[in-house]
Order: C-alpha cells, then structure tokens, then sequence
C-alpha cells in the first residue's frame, strides 16, 4: 500500500464501522482462514463485521474460530444482501476479479457501490477495489494479510483467534511449507503466530486427520483411474458424477487429489477432471513443478487462472471430450 491507502485505512479503522469481508466460491483454507482472521482483529476494534461467503464451505476447515458465524450468501440472500447494503467497506481476500465470487454473488458485488479492499496473491488483478493489495511473490494471502496488518499497526490484535486462522491459510496454502514460495519470513511469522498461542499440532490433525472412510475411498478411486503421460512429464486422473455419488462426496473430498500426480518421479505437470451435472461443467485442477507456468495454461486453454503453479479452470464439454482435449493440447504444443 501507499501511504495515501494506509492513511485512509488508518483514519477509517478509528471509529466503529460496518464491514463486509469476501473470500472467493468454494472458499479454502487460505480464503476462510485470511477472512476470519482479519473479522477477529476488526471484531476487536468494535466494527460491526461479518463473513459473507458466496457458497458453503468444507468440513475441513469448518472448526475454525467462529466460522459457525459466517453467512452464506447462496442460501441467506436476503440477510447477506442487507448487510452488505449496510457496510461502509468491503473486504475482498484471496480472489482479484469478482466473478470468482461466483455468477450469483459476483454479479451481485458488481452492482454494489460501496468502496473495496482487495488483498491478494494471485496474478493479474482486476481493478474493481479502491484498495488493492496485490503481490504474487506471497506464498498466501494469509502472509500477505500479516504484513498488511503490520503496516497498518494492528498487529497487536492479533489474538489466538485471529493467529489460528491466519496459520491455516499459510499452512494450506504452503502445503505444509512445502512450496517454492515458502521463504524464512514464512516460518518467521508463523514463529509469531504460535507464540500468541496457536496449537499447531492440533490444527495439522483437524487440516489433514480427519478423513472420512468414503472420502479415502473416493481417493482410492482417482488413484485408480490416474494416466501417466511420460514423453510429456505429465500425469491426470478424474472422477465421474458416479464416483462422486457412489462415495457419497461431501464439498471438500477432493481436496488435494491432484497433488498425488506430482509425486511420480519425472513429473511435473498433474491435472484432476471432476465432472459436475449439476453446474453442467467439468471442474479442473492444475499443478506443476519448475517452470511450467499452470496459470497461463488454463487461462488459455480452460477458462481459468491462479499461479504459476496451481491454477483452476472448467470445461463445458463431456468429461471425455475435455480429457481428449488436455491430451491433445499437451501432443500439439510438444509439452516437455
């Protein structure tokens, strides 16, 4: 931020405001975790401030500190619609162009003329926020939200609520430090963030030991169906709508999935398909390793975006139809 953002920012905060905070659709667990750690040190300046998320969030990460308080915007329009009529700023966290809120919400936040913030990581903003802090080299948006806070003198309000939210973005988002952009500040502020109390082995056991018998199931099946493109150092699975439903899939089962791709010796590019007829799309993940850049290819190729090395995208064709085009995209461009 400049130094006319953290004036205002700065000026704003003093007296007791109505604040909305967004994370994107389908939120995880660096977008829940960044919304609800900044609601809990806002909460703490005596701001009347809640969490609108488009849509329902997963089990996983739902024991985080008052998530039971979030409001979900596909089944309390009219409650979530007041409330962001009523505030005077809105938070958007981990996402940079609305319509990652969603048809439904993004069109809505649109229309709404009240003045956002966005803090973000991911590349290629848009430029809806009179406030936008963006920086890619942030291996989370719960890092970046630290230091946002730091900059604006709020770090004392960090609680042990706060601090876990903030270390489930980092830790999720890093997968578990693991990640290229986990730097020694990353450890640093995650040093901090458990010296104010957070519990971080009880937080890794609810993040990743909590696995229902089904959802392993539903793994063993994408681990079945897994294809290994090797003269393309590439490797996809994907899940039909029978799979989903003969394991009884629950919002968050797949999380992690195509990470599994990667873990093949020579690969460095893993994809996941997973059908939806009920969105009537083929939802997709990205994955790479080095310098293959999954965020251009689904922006070119899927309808999609995200970093270098995870991105997002969705197809409108048949599950095989997409497949059949991944394969042939990876052929053509002679993807090594």
């Amino acid at each position: 931020m400049n130094t006319n953002d953290v004036a205002f920012l700065t000026d704003f905060l003093k007296t007791p405001k109505q604040i909305a905070i967004i994370p994107h659709r389908n939120p995880d667990g660096d977008a829940l975790g960044s919304c609800l750690g900044l609601y809990h040190v806002l909460k703490q300046l005596n701001h009347t401030v809640k969490v609108v998320s488009p849509n329902e969030f997963p089990e996983f990460i739902s024991w985080l500190p008052e998530a039971d308080k979030v409001l979900v915007f596909e089944k309390n329009f009219d409650d979530c619609k007041t409330f962001l009529q009523g505030s005077h700023l809105v938070f958007t966290l981990d996402f940079n162009a609305l319509h990652r809120a969603g048809d439904q919400m993004g069109s809505y936040l649109e229309k709404l003329r009240k003045p956002f913030v966005m803090i973000d990581h991911h590349q290629m903003p848009d430029g809806y926020a009179k406030i936008t802090v963006s920086d890619t080299s942030f291996g989370s948006t719960c890092e970046l939200l630290y230091r946002f806070l730091e900059q604006l003198n709020l770090q004392q309000y960090i609680n042990t609520d706060a601090a876990t939210c903030i270390y489930t973005g980092i830790v999720t988002d890093s997968g578990s430090f693991k990640f290229t952009k986990t730097t020694g500040d990353t450890h640093r502020i995650v040093a901090r963030l458990i010296d104010l109390g957070v519990d971080n082995p009880k937080v890794h056991g609810l993040l990743f030991n909590t696995s229902s018998y089904n959802q392993l199931q539903l793994l063993g099946r994408a681990l079945q169906q897994l294809k290994v493109m090797p003269n393309h150092s590439a490797a996809y699975t994907f899940l039909t709508q029978q799979d989903l439903d003969e394991f009884q899939y629950q919002k968050g089962d797949t999380e992690g999935i195509v990470n599994y791709g990667l873990s093949i010796k020579g690969i460095n590019l893993a994809a996941i398909f997973i059908e939806n007829k009920e969105e009537g799309m083929i939802k997709i993940s990205f994955r790479s390793e080095g310098d293959f850049d999954v965020n251009e290819f689904a922006r070119s190729y899927f309808n999609g975006g995200g970093h270098i090395n995870a991105a997002g995208g969705k197809s409108f064709d048949s599950l095989n139809e997409t497949v059949l085009k991944f394969e042939t995209i990876l052929k053509e461009t002679n993807k090594q």
